[in-house]
């Protein structure tokens, strides 16, 4: 882009340089320009320079915007790509979850099964049976009610289940 803008610039500057060739050669031949004396046509001269350069400067000012916004789009789309993926993310991890904790409640409700099983048999054998205490998540909600220990669970296993 900086190349296009370089080739701008000298076409610009070759243009105003014939340009004031031909200012000053036919001003010379050309009645009109008799009477105007010396400074003010320099005068003129510069003004248009200067000009030219502004007409320039804006351009490129321009250029630089166009390349900044085309930037910011870019950035901007991928953003929103990446928003986008972490929207997918948290709508699985969300099933995840609530295929979890339903089958966390199923366990603790086998649990709770095989517990009160357990006290009949301790009732009717009459042997001590060591029974797992249960604890009640509503009174300690951080604390994890059994060990620390990895899970694999799946989708599939709470199909295989039921």
């Amino acid at each position: 882009m900086n190349l296009i803008l370089m080739r701008r610039i000298r076409i610009l500057h070759s243009f105003s340089v014939v340009f004031l060739y031909w200012q000053t050669s036919s001003s010379d031949s050309d009645p009109r320009y008799a009477n105007v004396d010396e400074r003010k046509r320099k005068r003129m001269l510069s003004n248009r320079e200067s000009a030219r350069r502004s007409r320039v400067r804006k351009q490129k000012q321009l250029e630089d915007l166009a390349n900044e916004t085309s930037a910011l789009q870019k950035d901007n789309g991928l953003l929103s790509e990446k928003i986008n993926i972490a929207a997918q993310r948290y709508i699985e991890m969300e099933n995840d979850n609530n295929v979890l904790r339903a089958q966390a409640m199923e366990l603790t409700d086998r649990l709770w099964s095989l517990n009160s099983v357990l006290h009949i048999v301790e009732e009717v054998s009459g042997f001590a049976v060591d029974i797992p205490e249960i604890p009640d998540p509503l009174m300690k909600p951080w604390h994890l009610p059994f060990p620390i220990e990895p899970i694999m669970a799946s989708a599939d296993m709470l199909v295989l289940m039921e």
